[in-house]
């Protein structure tokens, strides 16, 4: 339900759009108190099985005791000093083990940050203005090289907005177009590994060559496929190493790190070892805050010791199919559609004419949240259970029956409040 005087403090009445009231159901949580493993609970003592998990950021599940005790004991130590603490090169250390493309590392504390930095790093290395973003994929960066490309580019000068070229993802023919047109002024492509399709055969190493080819940083943003599609991460899940790669979400397991890792030639100009231009790269008090990094190690030794990817693999494939199923017993396939990778997987919901509904999209988000589910996307944790799957499936099965009435009779008078909203769009 809407806090309506939280929003008289905080613009949006969250911190995160994705988090806010216009992206749920009316009868959604307006707040959530605690969290343990896979379970949520707001201030009345309701519980919910959390299928979000943090804006996919828990990998590991709430209070997961390993990396909690980790970031503690830094805390005891000091969480900042006035110089470096000896846990930022032990993690910068265990990214560079990870990650073929990290030969150097710099950390913050938020994924737009970080890839906000390898725009500035790449127009430092080719001397070009122009960056070109792949516009199936839905967020990089809330600063305005990003952000005045999108539906809400307010606040953004036109000549911010004219910078950012987009091309269509697994497309070679856009991306090739765009280099052709601009000859020698794109500094970068920036761009998922995979979303919810996966690439072509030779799409993202023709994608490498194209920048190598026209002498552009290749950008590989991993803030979703990181800590989830591998361990190594989705570049090597399809053997590609790009110029410089973005991290963060699953790697803090909800505590806030972030990370731009890449080519030591590129990453240098940051540094103080170089007679070129120095590049104000990232400077920020809290940046590598002590026990967020130490919180981060403990997340990588656990995934280095329990099958974590291989449970999100697992467990999002049941669930794909577990809802697929409901779907067809309920009537509704050919309206309701799970799909997309087990790890990361995503659900859509047309209406008669074969267009997104957002209004059926929060009947059924509104019936499951009836049952204790709360699924506006999915995102498989390792503390999800196959019992969690089971329960998951059964809510879905009364929810589409639902949404089958509303196929039929109209959803609106079905739902207890307004459809959910895009994120993106011009007014409110």
């Amino acid at each position: 339900m809407t806090n309506l005087y939280t929003h008289t403090l905080i613009p949006g009445g969250a911190h995160t759009y994705s988090k806010g009231d216009d992206q749920f159901p009316a009868n959604a949580p307006s707040h959530i108190e605690r969290g343990d493993g896979a379970r949520v609970w707001d201030r009345d003592g309701t519980e919910y099985l959390d299928w979000c998990m943090g804006l996919r950021s828990v990998t590991l599940g709430y209070r997961y005791t390993p990396v909690i005790e980790a970031a503690i004991a830094q805390i005891w130590q000091g969480s900042n000093f006035g110089r470096p603490s000896y846990v930022e090169t032990e993690l910068a250390e265990d990214l560079a083990a990870l990650f073929p493309s990290a030969e150097m590392v710099k950390f913050a504390k938020n994924g737009s940050t970080v890839t906000t930095a390898a725009v500035k790093l790449a127009r430092a290395y080719t001397g070009r203005d122009l960056v070109a973003i792949c516009k199936d994929h839905p967020f990089f960066s809330y600063d305005d090289w990003f952000i005045g490309a999108t539906a809400v580019p307010a606040g953004v000068p036109q000549a911010i907005r004219d910078l950012t070229l987009s091309f269509r993802y697994n497309d070679l023919a856009s991306l090739k177009a765009l280099f052709d047109a601009r000859p020698g002024e794109i500094a970068c492509v920036i761009m998922e590994p995979a979303t919810t399709e996966e690439p072509r055969e030779g799409y993202l190493h023709g994608v490498a060559d194209l920048c190598r080819t026209n002498g552009a940083v290749f950008v590989l943003d991993e803030m979703i496929t990181g800590f989830r599609y591998h361990l190594n991460g989705a570049q090597t899940l399809y053997g590609v190493t790009p110029d410089l790669a973005t991290f963060g979400k699953g790697m803090g397991n909800g505590f806030s790190v972030a990370a731009l890792v890449g080519r030591r030639e590129i990453m240098e100009l940051g540094g103080l070892f170089h007679g070129k231009p120095r590049v104000f790269l990232i400077s920020t008090t809290h940046g590598a805050e002590n026990h967020s990094l130490a919180a981060a190690r403990a997340v990588i030794r656990s995934f280095r010791e329990q099958p974590v990817i291989d449970h999100m693999w697992r467990i999002g494939g049941q669930l794909l199919h577990g809802l697929n199923d409901a779907a067809r017993a309920a009537g509704v396939a050919r309206h309701f559609k799970a799909f997309g990778f087990p790890c990361n997987p995503a659900y859509a919901i047309t209406d008669e004419t074969g267009a997104a509904s957002p209004g059926l999209r929060t009947l059924f988000m509104q019936e499951m949240v009836k049952a204790g589910v709360l699924i506006p996307y999915i995102a498989p944790a390792f503390a999800h259970t196959d019992a969690d799957v089971a329960r998951t499936v059964e809510a879905a099965q009364g929810a589409l029956r639902v949404v089958a009435r509303g196929l039929d009779g109209g959803w609106q008078k079905l739902l207890d409040g307004p459809p959910v909203k895009p994120v993106f769009r011009e007014f409110n």
